[in-house]
């Protein structure tokens, strides 16, 4: 298959898929309304979709962008409703899915890059976190704001450690704290910082700089890379272990009774109990 016929073929309710040319395609996710939110049907889309690329092999670039406000603000808020009547075993298969879907972005061979015109929040943290390079708008926002529904970035966590280390990773995950660009830039999650105007300019350059390098070095460059995380002879089992720990850990957050406090106190628009009124 080719990437015209990929494209022809491809049948997506959430995603657009646009030939840059030249082996560039570029992917747009399409929920503006909900601020490109997830739902399990936007979930298997991504999955499908960037597990499909590999077996293309006249794509050598993939950009990563988004209609709307927000580049993703994570998990869609009807979906969640689902979620809270769910047992720890849907959670466990929800959250599986969901870690497949990261794992086909960060499996992509080619480089990706990540357009990031607005706020990107909670789960869509992830999705910056695969991205190979990262443009962004002064604009734009960031946070992993999951604390703050009683719930912790588990499935996020193996790709986010990977671009900010141990210290930020503590630092942000407990304080859900939302962020501007040039924090993101200054602690390694993005790459280059634009004005909201000079985005696509942005962009197109650095697709104009990658088209100029060769297509096999890149793949080869950016294997390389990732192989250097691989020193330790036991670092394959270690990270199933440590993605079915962090599957197995949202299962269990999403059931306590903090975490239904929090999602239903989002859904319900009200305060959460735990935060303690000051007047």
């Amino acid at each position: 298959m080719n990437l015209n016929k990929l494209i022809e073929e491809s049948k997506f309710n959430f995603l657009q898929l646009i030939d840059l040319e030249d082996g560039v395609v570029e992917v747009k996710m399409n929920r503006p309304e909900v601020h490109n939110a997830f739902n399990d049907i936007f979930i298997e889309e991504v999955n499908s979709c960037f597990s499909n690329f590999n077996s293309v092999p006249d794509i050598t670039l993939v950009v990563l962008s988004a209609e709307g406000k927000s580049f993703s603000a994570g998990a869609d808020l009807n979906w969640m409703k689902s979620m809270v009547s769910y047992s720890k075993q849907q959670n466990q298969e929800d959250s599986t899915k969901l870690l497949n879907m990261f794992q086909a972005m960060d499996n992509l061979k080619c480089p990706l890059i990540g357009v990031v015109q607005g706020a990107a929040l909670g789960g869509g943290m992830g999705i910056v976190s695969c991205c190979d390079h990262v443009l962004s708008s002064d604009r734009a926002k960031f946070g992993f704001t999951e604390v703050r529904l009683g719930l912790v970035p588990a499935v996020i966590s193996e790709f986010v450690y990977r671009k900010i280390g141990y210290s930020q990773c503590v630092s942000l995950f407990a304080s859900g704290e939302i962020f501007k660009a040039n924090k993101a830039y200054d602690i390694g999650l993005v790459h280059q910082v634009v004005s909201g105007e000079d985005l696509e300019e942005a962009k197109n350059n650095i697709i104009s700089q990658l088209k100029n390098n060769g297509p096999m070095a890149m793949t080869s460059a950016k294997s390389l890379a990732k192989g250097l995380l691989n020193f330790d002879p036991g670092f394959a089992q270690k990270r199933i272990d440590f993605q079915e720990k962090c599957v197995e850990l949202i299962a269990d957050t999403r059931v306590t009774n903090e975490a239904q406090e929090g999602m239903n106190a989002l859904l319900e628009k009200r305060t959460a109990n735990w935060i303690k009124d000051e007047n």
